[in-house]
């Protein structure tokens, strides 16, 4: 990211990337519903946030939050001065729950998801977890229930100084990018078929 300031003292690149996403809120892949929403104000001096999420038959089949923050100073953790932030949860089949291997595969998803819309990242760190949840007394009849969720961040692979010397300038479309994989990733965690190329989506989640 450039260290330059806008004249109210914003770091450009923060301006032009949170510009250009909510441009194109508007044009990620028609199942998924993504609206801006008030960002977390203790986890870097400038963030800006995205809820997402689609509905199957009624019911949530997928939702989750994109976060982009930057740190002028940097951090040496996110190696630079701008990270994503993301939170992703859907509903499971209580078979593909018990899978040793859905962790993985959900892993696989994001990379993928990253990869395919060329959204380039690096120090990328997460999570997932499998939650199963019995219901007894008067919620029983709901039925047992059981959930994925991917918990990760990743720092945009984006030129530090615009202009440095065998590096290449940013662009706002980059930051696009990210949102785009964002809603990908969620659309594979609903069950729905890949729009891009390299993403395998979770069998669909029987009523």
């Amino acid at each position: 990211m450039g260290a330059s300031l806008s004249p109210e003292g914003v770091p450009t690149a923060f301006v032009a990337a949170t510009a250009a996403l909510r441009d194109a809120l508007g044009r990620v892949r028609s199942e998924i519903a993504v609206h801006e929403l008030q960002a977390p104000t203790r986890l870097a001096p400038y963030a800006f946030a995205i809820a997402g999420g689609l509905v199957c038959d009624g019911d949530e089949a997928a939702s989750g939050r994109l976060i982009l923050l930057v740190d002028p100073v940097g951090h040496s953790a996110w190696e630079g001065t701008a990270r994503f932030v993301c939170y992703a949860r859907a509903a499971v089949d209580p078979e593909i729950a018990v899978d040793p291997c859905l962790p993985e595969v959900a892993w696989s998803w994001l990379r993928e998801a990253l990869e395919a819309n060329q959204a380039a990242y690096r120090a990328m760190g997460g999570t997932v977890t499998i939650t199963n949840s019995r219901r007894f007394g008067v919620l029983a009849a709901d039925g047992d229930s059981s959930d994925v969720e991917v918990r990760c961040s990743w720092s945009p692979d984006w030129a530090e100084t615009t202009g440095a010397a065998g590096r290449r300038g940013w662009r706002p479309t980059e930051a696009v990018a990210q949102l785009h994989a964002f809603a990908d990733l969620l659309a594979a965690m609903a069950g729905l078929p890949p729009r891009v190329c390299g993403v395998v989506p979770l069998p669909t989640r029987r009523a």
